[in-house]
């Protein structure tokens, strides 16, 4: 009975240390409810609720991050603070020296601060793959791509969308269009989907899309006009269940899990950290609300193509190691 309660005291006093982490997750204007990248951040951090404890905050604006950061860092109690999307990484530059101690995790952008862990995801990769579906299943052999805000990052995945809808065909075409310069075009579904719906009007049957909450006027406009869509970040299939033909994924909810898991079991360390087809990180989405769209001939191809890219038989385009 001794040795029973000894054992006991020395779980409970792991759980305690380990199973109570405190997470500042800071999310962008978008917030926690775009479906899409915001939302798998969300996720994953919801997940870990059994060994954390989650305070979330939504900025208001990109100008509000240096300040959101700085209160999480400066209250002292948050064992770690995770910054989602690229445009954190000015203000998580300035805050992270200032907070030598305190834990710090990006996603899509690399700070090199002793105390931050950098997580960057080869969307390219993702992109190549869901362009060569849209390819397969177009029949105008006309697909679209539909960008957020105009930024490296995005056109990473319109350059390996492109790739891969041509690498099926070569004489695809593929029309691209962006629905801002500022953090405004992630959440404006209206403009997204007068773009789409242009895009349809000429001859376009298939739109891949990664533009965060603006994803959902292209979906709108999709069903309305009974053409298909290509979700992104998340798996966003369910949300017009027979007119997204896929998602491609970005398990940006396993960055988050783990990065929280790492905290909260002593193995949280600094540094970059690239997820792509070869470890999970990136794929399509199959699940009921797509299985009848998406064939088994056109999910077999596409299964051999993302062998031939983790192989290197297929060297997948790369918008950040373009010529300048």
């Amino acid at each position: 009975m001794k040795k029973f309660s000894i054992v006991y005291l020395f779980l409970f006093i792991c759980v305690n240390a380990w199973g109570n982490v405190q997470v500042g997750l800071v999310l962008d204007k978008a917030g926690k409810d775009d479906k899409s990248f915001n939302s798998a951040a969300y996720e994953g951090a919801l997940r870990a609720k059994g060994f954390s404890t989650l305070k979330y905050v939504e900025a208001t604006d990109d100008s509000a991050f240096e300040s959101l950061l700085r209160r999480f860092a400066r209250s002292g109690k948050y064992d770690i603070v995770i910054s989602i999307g690229f445009t954190q990484a000015d203000a998580l530059k300035k805050i992270a020296p200032k907070f030598p101690k305190q834990k710090f995790a990006i996603i899509d952008s690399i700070v090199q601060q002793p105390n931050v862990k950098s997580v960057m995801f080869e969307e390219h990769q993702g992109s190549f793959v869901v362009g060569a579906i849209a390819t397969m299943k177009s029949r105008s052999k006309k697909v679209g791509f539909i960008g957020g805000m105009d930024i490296p990052l995005i056109r990473r995945f319109q350059m390996g969308y492109e790739a891969g809808a041509k690498h099926v065909d070569p004489k695809a075409n593929v029309t691209a269009n962006y629905i801002g310069i500022t953090s405004e075009a992630w959440n404006n579904p209206a403009k997204a989907k007068e773009l789409a719906i242009s895009q349809f009007s000429s001859g376009v049957d298939v739109i891949f899309v990664a533009a965060g909450a603006s994803n959902l006027g292209v979906f709108d406009a999709a069903e309305e006009k009974k053409k298909l869509a290509i979700g992104v970040d998340s798996n966003q299939n369910g949300l017009k269940p027979g007119f997204i033909l896929t998602s491609m994924l970005k398990r940006v909810d396993n960055a988050v899990f783990d990065t929280i898991k790492e905290v909260s079991e002593g193995r949280f360390q600094a540094g970059e950290y690239r997820f792509g087809l070869k470890n999970g990180g990136i794929g399509y989405s199959l699940d009921k609300n797509n299985e009848k769209i998406l064939t088994p001939d056109i999910r077999k191809k596409a299964d051999s193509i993302q062998k031939e890219i983790i192989s290197g038989k297929i060297a997948v385009p790369d918008y950040y190691k373009r010529k300048q």
